[in-house]
């Protein structure tokens, strides 16, 4: 039945109404008949209608239910700002308290002050905060405006065409053109795009920092279209989820005019944010904008906490208030006691208009609601402001220090919450990810193993112990890369030299420039946005120095690749030369690296090569060794042969047959490193065939040279290293990939020739699956073949069980590899190496067929689509055949042992949690000293709960042993469960203890309600290590140490996995490495290095801490000791709440006479030198332990306090004894001497008086306070 147009909105609204159940061509298999009824509830679904003629009257009605595209980020309005500023400020306890004391002093009956002069105090502090508050929300009203008022062409129905329009102009349903370089405006389905393969190309810097392209692909059925998308032929209705924050899940289907439906998920969702790169043109359809854009939903901006500080400090103010009611208290009754020494009322006891004279108990009342107004200074008003305004200052000073700025990412420190900076200074535990923190996340490829053979890649090992040294001019590099073929039939730059006889081109000069700092072209577009550079293509990263043994295997894989043919298919093998054909092929194939230029990075490579030379004979490469007469490689192609074997034996027309029997456990028992078999290499010069170039010696060779390959060196843009280290490894051993569409992967092999393989299928990585698949066509036996890498801990679960093996020898055979290959996994793992396996799969053409129906079917479904895309992954990725495995080295970060070692030695404990495997874990451990050799370490490794529990009771009896049956006195010493070392002896001292635990064991601990005896025993421990944890159970972790031990947490990561622990922490880190700006985005601080972590906390957070604590614990001081003042002068005027201090003077104490000394002090002061602070970390200590601001101090502050007050009070009161003097005469020299008294123990207490604000801050304050004339006295 086809779809009425006119009546689509009725349908929608009927379904929703009456529930109406799928019809038969929208149901499903996959459903069963109860799960294929769907109700369409514009609650929880999302329909959007096209903006055309023939969806106009629908789209008119959808549209009112969604929101504009206009944002507005500020808080406040014109209207708004006065009633709303006001309550967020009364929202403050301590203002509404000032608030009721100016009402108070408005009863006639309680007035002290002049009511005008009681709020002048709090109206000042109102203002500040209210202009402050005012600014920065103008800041954000007029970014809005610019955002808002940014131009996009939208299509308008009526003019049948694109015009300019505005980003707040922009609705649901509306059909956006975007061009190159230009920021999308709001969330849009992709229906078309200028690239032929319908990609395209993304940067989301923006959104989260990456500066790798993504792709996004036009929903199926759109992607061949005419030049030009016709919104008016666009007679579809689609349907999705409500908008949601979850950036990389979307889920939908687009519902056709005759009721089928084509799928669609996030890989055609173009967001709001993003940037379009290497795409002219680009139109699609807006699904979600302004607010509801999952761009806006994760907006949450800077995130606010309550310091630990802060928390004191509030319950000190308590103790502060209740001071004040005794004091209060001690006055009402001491006027009831006063006036009842009278026989007769006083005279200045003054009678109502009756007559009548307040009871006692009243004139009491009263007289303690007046005390609250004269003492009400007790309570410092101006303590929040100033507090802001250090904490200000403390951020300004981090900003701009030098050292912590990074000159090769020219990022600084961010400071993202604005009131935590001392709890910098009060860390206790760290806990730590590994991959991107610990290291640079630069992953190097090491080493591989393919089909049980381990090939150590010695030499490139040795090229990364000196990196400085990678740039320096070698012959070493063209030696290997000129070791297999001539220079000509590589397209890499490595190895040709000119006919002067230069030295060789190095591969980090092949483009006149490095890679990582090229310049990179802007496409034609209207915003001129300059690309950042190319990620994962360092030098280091890159080049990749080849194996000679298997640079040999590699030969004999391409000779057997050009064997093949479409009438000759491969018969299943596990012969060497196809088990690295495969394995490289998989390596250049299985993943999703975009291939660009050097000179043109951003712009994709996607012309592909002609494939005439597929069927190029050995003949003809025999004959073209004859015609260039190098004999001499012929000992290269066979380094085992003899060497007076011909080159037409060496190459001979059979295909190499396995030598996995050759090779035994030798390289592994001794350290993994294969011994030299000392063959000779040649080196091509362009200069020894006359007359012949790379392309031409190419092209007369094989004939198969694809035209504009032989031209700059190939850059790969990856969306992760570890992709990018395999396609360079590859291309190391000239399996290169060459280009890349959504149809079609193209890869160069060692001949120059090239081979197009066929996409029919892509699985991406998942956290879940962990792993890769692709689908792919063989283009010379027609072979539909699945390569898949992914962990080594989920392949080896998938692969082919041996048993099933055609006969004996191929099940023993089978299960040699695999045994070998774990070995090499395991020898990986100690290394400190990322491995990955990689495995291969043939389908047939009835299998293939039946899968993608079902995949299809899962594809279209909206309800349980993610459950059904794993089951069909799950269907495909097994009964694997093993091809090999790889090592991958995340390199170490510099300077990160001695951060680790500065950060124990100032007694904090670091956990590190990774979802590593737990070998790789623990070699990176040792690297960085979080491990020492002479340590024990307890491993736990268990899923039984009591298994749990009794190691635990073990581990914590023997650390007993050592430590005593008390909790150790520094809490980072440590017990593990015992290592090969003996245990020591009585009397020697207590072993340092380490402690490694694994995923399923923190899920046994959890269950089990083993997390008491789990911190008990972590208390003992100098270091934790928890391998294969979740991002949850990394923040499980961080909230049982944070609540349970009531410790002072930080947390630091960089990738999206830490974002929860980062949250969950006291204080998150995020550095802004190669995973992306989530982890900075969700936190507290950004820094772009872990070492910057020490001098971070040991000496900014040192400062911060000691700055601040100092500061409030002064600021209590010297109120308690001014208005003790009034206090006692109330034993002198029978407790009438009168004063001997100007109001005026009263009013300015706080505000301006001892308001900039605290300020300078508390953002400049420096108790200790930085200097002495990174030589001795243990000063770090006082800021754990609270020395500065504690109870003991606070009420040591307030007795001497009270102490000061006297002094100042009696000694000029014994002085005017018996005078006749004025009250406010007597009480000029009492304020003096007071604000003297206070401004020189504020001297006192500043430790850096080199500094000349400090100096400045305190004499003015105090000169002009003298030198201004006292009141005149009242008549």
């Amino acid at each position: 039945m086809a779809l009425s147009v006119d009546s689509s909105w009725h349908r929608w609204q009927w379904r929703v109404r009456d529930a109406l159940p799928q019809s038969p061509s929208e149901a499903t298999p996959l459903l069963s008949p109860e799960k294929g009824r769907q109700s369409y509830s514009v609650t929880q679904q999302r329909v959007v209608f096209p903006n055309n003629n023939a969806f106009h009257q629908d789209w008119a009605k959808a549209s009112r239910r969604y929101p504009g595209n206009r944002i507005c980020t500020a808080k406040y309005s014109l209207f708004t700002f006065l009633p709303h500023n006001l309550l967020e400020q009364f929202n403050r306890w301590a203002n509404l308290y000032f608030l009721f004391l100016v009402i108070l002093n408005w009863v006639p009956s309680m007035e002290v002050f002049h009511r005008e002069i009681t709020m002048l105090p709090l109206a000042i502090v109102l203002f500040i905060i209210m202009v402050k508050d005012g600014v920065e929300d103008f800041k954000k009203h007029c970014f809005d405006r610019e955002i808002n008022c940014s131009n996009i062409q939208i299509y308008e129905r009526k003019e049948q065409g694109y015009v300019q329009r505005r980003w707040k102009d922009v609705r649901v349903g509306d059909f956006i053109q975007m061009q190159c370089n230009e920021i999308i405006p709001a969330d849009i389905l992709l229906l078309f795009s200028s690239d032929p393969s319908g990609i395209c190309h993304l940067e989301t810097a923006n959104l989260d920092g990456e500066t790798n392209l993504k792709q996004r692909r036009v929903v199926k059925g759109f992607s061949q279209q005419e030049v030009q998308f016709q919104p008016e032929r666009f007679h579809n209705t689609i349907i999705c989820e409500k908008p949601n924050n979850h950036l990389n899940r979307f889920r939908g289907y687009m519902e056709h005019p005759d009721q089928t439906r084509t799928g669609f998920g996030s890989e055609s969702l173009l967001l709001r944010g993003c940037t379009i790169r290497n795409t002219e043109v680009a139109v699609g359809i807006v699904i979600y904008a302004g607010h509801e854009t999952k761009a806006m939903l994760n907006n949450s901006g800077p995130r606010y906490k309550r310091s630990k500080i802060e928390r004191r400090m509030n319950t000190d103010i308590f103790f502060c208030i209740g001071l004040l009611f005794l004091m209060c208290l001690i006055g009402a009754i001491g006027h009831g006691l006063w006036n009842g020494t009278f026989a007769e009322h006083p005279p200045f006891d003054v009678p109502d208009a009756k007559g009548n004279f307040l009871p006692l108990a009243l004139g009491g009342f009263y007289m303690f609601l007046t005390m609250i107004i004269l003492l009400q200074v007790l309570i410092p008003i101006s303590l929040y402001v100033s507090i802001e305004l250090v904490k200000l200052g403390q951020v300004f000073l981090l900003h701009n220090d030098l050292d912590l700025y990074d000159e090769d990412t020219d990022l600084s420190i961010q400071c993202r919450a604005l009131n935590i900076t001392e709890d910098l200074g009060q860390i206790q535990y760290i806990f730590s990810d590994k991959t991107g923190t610990l290291t640079e996340n630069k992953m190097v490829f090491r080493r591989c193993t393919i089909t049980g053979s381990e090939y150590s890649h010695q030499e490139n090992a040795k090229r990364l112990e000196t990196p400085k040294e990678l740039d320096s001019d070698s012959e070493e590099w063209t030696q290997y890369q000129g070791l297999s073929f001539p220079a000509c039939w590589d397209q890499g730059p490595a190895t040709v030299r000119d006919r002067g006889g230069s030295q060789p081109l190095r591969r980090s000069q092949s483009a006149r420039v490095p890679i990582q700092g090229h310049s990179r072209q802007r496409s034609v577009g209207r915003c001129e946005i300059s690309p950042p550079p190319v990620a994962f293509s360092s030098a280091i990263e890159k080049d990749v120095t080849p194996d000679k043994n298997l640079l040999t295997k590699v030969q004999d894989a391409a000779l057997w690749l050009e064997s093949l043919s479409d009438t000759r298919p491969a018969k299943p093998s596990l012969s060497t030369a196809s088990s690295v054909a495969d394995f490289f092929l998989a390596l250049t194939i299985c993943n999703s690296v975009m291939v660009s230029t050097t000179t043109e990075p951003r712009q994709r490579v996607t012309l592909p090569p002609s494939t005439k030379a597929l069927g190029t004979s050995l003949e003809k490469i025999q004959l073209l060794f004859h015609r260039l007469k190098l004999s001499s490689l012929s000992q290269s192609f066979s380094s085992t042969a003899p060497s007076d074997v011909g080159l037409g034996e060496s190459l001979g027309t059979h295909v190499p047959t396995t030598d996995s029997e050759e090779r035994d456990d030798a390289s592994v028992c001794s350290g993994g490193y294969s011994t030299d078999g000392g063959s000779k290499s040649s080196t091509w010069e362009q200069g020894d065939i006359p007359g012949v170039g790379p392309d031409a010696c190419l092209e007369a060779g094989l004939g198969a040279a694809a035209p504009g390959l032989a031209g700059p060196e190939l850059c790969y843009e990856a969306e992760s290293p570890d992709e990018a280290a395999l396609v360079h490894a590859a291309h190391a051993y000239s399996f290169t990939l060459v280009s890349r569409t959504p149809e079609q992967v193209t890869v160069r092999l060692p001949q120059g020739t090239c081979l197009t393989f066929d996409v029919l299928c892509t699985l991406d990585f998942d956290s879940v699956r962990k792993r890769m698949s692709v689908v792919v066509r063989h283009p010379l036996t027609r072979e539909i073949i699945v390569y898949t890498k992914g962990a080594d801990s989920v392949i080896m679960d998938l692969l082919e069980d041996p048993a099933r093996a055609a006969d004996t020898d191929m099940e023993r055979k089978v299960r040699k590899i695999r045994a070998r290959t774990q070995k090499h996994l395991d020898l990986y793992a100690r290394d400190g190496l990322r491995t990955l396996c990689v495995a291969k799969k043939v389908l047939s053409e009835e299998d293939f067929q039946r899968w993608a129906s079902f995949r299809h079917e899962a594809e279209v479904s909206l309800s349980n689509r993610d459950e059904l895309l794993m089951e069909t992954a799950e269907r495909l990725e097994n009964q694997l055949t093993l091809l090999g495995a790889t090592g991958i080295e995340d390199r170490l970060q510099e300077g990160v042992p001695d951060t680790i070692s500065a950060l124990r030695e100032a007694g904090i404990q670091l956990w590190v949690l990774t979802g590593d495997k737990q070998e790789t874990a623990v070699n990176i451990a040792y690297s960085c000293r979080l491990l020492d050799q002479m340590d024990t370490v307890y491993s736990i490794n268990t899923e039984s709960q009591e298994t749990c529990e009794s190691i635990l009771n073990f581990a914590l009896e023997e650390v007993k042993q050592f430590h005593g049956p008390q909790k150790p006195d520094r809490k980072h010493s440590g017990s593990c469960l015992p290592s090969e070392a003996p245990p020591p002896t009585s009397g020697a001292a207590a072993p340092e203890v380490g402690l490694v635990i694994d995923g399923k064991t923190l899920n046994a601990i959890s269950q089990g309600k083993l997390e008491k005896k789990f911190l008990e025993l972590t208390q003992y421990c100098r270091s934790v290590l928890c391998c294969r944890s979740t991002p949850l159970q990394k923040s499980m972790l961080v909230k049982l140490v944070r609540d349970r031990l009531r410790a002072m947490t930080l947390s630091i990561g960089d990738g999206a996995n830490d974002v929860s622990m980062i949250q969950a922490a006291d204080i998150g880190i995020g550095i802004s490495g190669q995973e992306g700006m989530q982890a900075v985005m969700s936190s507290d601080f950004a820094i772009s290095r872990f070492s910057h972590l020490k001098k971070l906390l040991l000496v900014h957070g040192h400062w911060c801490y000691s700055r601040l604590a100092r500061m409030v614990v002064y600021y209590f001081y010297k109120n308690v000791c001014y208005v003790n003042l009034l206090f006692w002068y109330q034993f002198f005027c029978g407790f009438s709440g009168s004063t001997m201090i100007d109001y005026w003077q009263m009013i300015f104490f706080n505000l301006f006479f001892t308001s900039l000394p605290p300020l300078v002090f508390g953002i400049l002061d420096k108790d200790l030198s930085m200097e002495t602070l990174l030589a001795l970390p243990e000063l770090y200590k006082s800021g754990q332990n609270s020395e500065c601001y504690n109870p003991w101090t606070f009420w040591l502050s307030i007795v001497d306090a009270f102490y000061q007050s006297l002094v100042c009070f009696f000694i000029p009161y014994l002085t005017y004894k018996d005078s006749d003097i004025d009250v406010f005469t007597f009480g000029t020299p009492v304020n003096t001497i007071s604000l003297a008294t206070i401004l020189l123990h504020q001297a006192m207490e500043m430790k850096t008086w080199k500094t000349a604000p400090s100096r400045l801050s305190v004499f003015p304050t105090f000169c002009n306070r003298i030198s201004s004339p006292p009141p005149t006295s009242k008549s």
